[in-house]
């Protein structure tokens, strides 16, 4: 694929890429529910066969592959194997599949979708590749009608979807060595299935976690973060902990999102509430931070040709009432869902700060 073809989907159609996945807390109206619900019931069988995690081609990036998606930089980066990080990182990403036709993505769904997952993975996983190298399963992720609608098929299609990314996660697991250290992440559809493993192998992950990124869904300090057995990150030099942020500009409108969330309970049986909502600042690395700018690590924009693409400077950000309040960027603001929500952008604008916040936690991993 073309360095242009590549921005075009990354940059161009991010909204519709990485919005689908969290629609449920944006628009969740009858007519798009109509328009998005899949067709008939769930059935495992339409989604195809389980990926088996012991081939390569069950993986969209790994260490063995060489060179893969994951090695490509923005301008001003190199990718020396010698400058990488100890970490092993298990990355999952977000909605790909915007089809209506199945509840969830066969792994060779055709169209669009192959090509989209590949370039969520580039310009998301490569900013965690200066603290080691990625692992990306492919997964039978659910279709993004999946999120519109509380009932039996969208949860056995998430169940479904959950169950590819766990068995790769085992596989991850295996594959590594004893006592490596390992950074967890994922976006929208990815962050959920990632704070879903964090709950079921608290007792796997124990002295080997670096950091959990759950970017892009809401995570409660009392009704989900219990279940992890980790806590926030309250120190930008702290190992072993849990950052969670969504992006919003001002003034944020987060009804919808808020509403929606605050109907459902966590794995403790609480309720979720927006006053335990969790705000991790990517820039200053701390809980309920506050940064005027982006301290020059920068975030990641398009340019007409991938060699060229670069970062710029950065925008800054404050915690306010669990969500991450940014300065609004003009270049950014055709891409913004409603209620100000800057959720497609939610590791592009912090692209250079969440690379160097890994780095940071890996060297802080070690020295414990």
């Amino acid at each position: 694929m073309c360095a242009r073809r590549f921005l075009m989907f990354v940059f161009g159609m991010m909204l519709l890429v990485v919005a689908g996945a969290f629609a449920i807390f944006q628009w969740g109206g009858n007519v798009l529910i109509r328009q998005a619900t899949p067709a008939g019931h769930f059935q495992a069988a339409r989604a195809g066969g389980a990926p088996d995690y012991a081939k390569p081609e069950s993986w969209l990036a790994r260490p063995d592959f060489g060179e893969d998606v994951t090695d490509w930089l923005p301008q001003g980066f190199t990718n020396s194997a010698a400058r990488r990080g100890e970490a092993a990182i298990f990355y999952v990403h977000p909605t790909t599949y915007l089809r209506t036709d199945r509840w969830n993505a066969p792994l060779e769904p055709g169209g669009d979708t192959g090509p989209r997952t590949q370039l969520m993975v580039r310009s998301q996983a490569s900013a965690f590749t200066a603290a080691g190298e990625v692992w990306a399963p492919r997964y039978r992720q659910a279709a993004f009608g999946a999120f519109l609608l509380r009932s039996e098929d969208a949860q056995k299609a998430l169940d479904l979807a959950y169950g590819d990314v766990e068995s790769a996660f085992r596989t991850f697991l295996s594959k590594t060595s004893e006592g490596q250290p390992i950074i967890l992440a994922g976006h929208s559809q990815g962050a959920l299935h990632v704070l879903r493993l964090l709950q079921n192998h608290r007792a796997g992950l124990k002295n080997r976690l670096v950091a959990a990124y759950i970017v892009g869904w809401p995570v409660d300090a009392r009704a989900d973060l219990p279940a992890t057995g980790l806590a926030a990150c309250a120190r930008a030099d702290q190992a072993g902990c849990l950052l969670s942020w969504q992006s919003f500009g001002e003034p944020a409108n987060p009804k919808l999102l808020l509403d929606a969330w605050s109907e459902t309970k966590g794995p403790t049986g609480i309720e979720h509430d927006r006053a335990n909502m969790i705000c991790v600042n990517p820039i200053t690395g701390t809980q309920g931070g506050n940064a005027a700018t982006d301290e020059g690590t920068g975030m990641l924009m398009p340019t007409p040709d991938l060699t060229d693409a670069r970062l710029v400077p950065g925008v800054g950000a404050r915690c306010d009432k669990g969500l991450l309040i940014i300065d609004q960027s003009p270049e950014l603001s055709r891409f913004v869902l409603p209620g100000n929500n800057y959720h497609a952008y939610d590791l592009a604008l912090f692209w250079g700060a969440t690379r160097r916040d890994a780095q940071r936690r890996l060297q802080a991993w070690q020295t414990r």
